[in-house]
């Protein structure tokens, strides 16, 4: 058994930094120190920086020298757009999906929708939010076009930002989510495309652009 290589400081700090930004720790708006972060993850300034860096090419920060970094998180207009592409790239893949490959899936997507139900009720937003994101995932796979689900996966972190942001929503609306997260399922094993698409953008919409 190969050892599993250990990341390295500035990934680490990259990681737990990201994680605090989609999950909300630190607020859009909110500023956050290279010397703060440090300390509070035991590690250099270095490697902060370099994680800071990095986050800010990717959108989530802005720099600031001498005074720090600002949480930008995602706007409204933005988050309206994730969910725009979202219903793009599920919607036509159902569309293009053959009828085995719909069967396939759905499988694995009805195991899913039990383990968001089990996560929901015991107030695991995390383990939802990345069953969630791998469950619609599934949708693009159907339609076994590699680049559309490259592309979704580069808008994973997006999803998880606009997940994590509606959390007592999620709560809230549990049963609804689940019952509509079904629905879809059976929409796409029917092969029933077109409502497949405005079962989609309802749910999306109900839900604040998120799940």
């Amino acid at each position: 058994m190969v050892p599993t290589e250990e990341p390295s400081a500035s990934e680490r700090a990259y990681r737990l930094i990201r994680d605090g930004v989609l999950r909300g720790t630190y607020a859009p708006g909110s500023m956050i120190g290279e010397a703060s972060l440090a300390k509070q993850f035991e590690l250099s300034r270095t490697p902060v920086r370099l994680a800071l860096g990095r986050l800010q090419q990717e959108g989530w920060i802005e720099i600031f020298p001498k005074r720090g970094a600002v949480v930008r998180g995602l706007s409204e207009r933005q988050v309206a757009e994730l969910a725009g592409t979202r219903l793009l790239l599920e919607s036509v893949s159902v569309l293009e999906a053959p009828a085995k490959q719909r069967e396939l899936i759905a499988e694995r997507q009805y195991l899913s929708i039990e383990e968001q139900d089990d996560a929901l009720a015991a107030g695991e937003l995390g383990q939802f939010v990345e069953l969630t994101i791998a469950f619609h995932r599934g949708f693009v796979e159907a339609g076994g076009n590699s680049i559309r689900v490259e592309l979704y996966d580069h808008l994973a972190d997006r999803h998880r930002f606009a997940l994590f942001a509606t959390s007592q929503d999620l709560i809230t609306r549990r049963e609804e989510i689940i019952a509509e997260h079904r629905q879809l399922v059976r929409l796409m094993v029917e092969g029933d495309s077109d409502e497949f698409r405005a079962s989609l953008g309802k749910h999306v919409s109900d839900n604040g652009n998120a799940p």
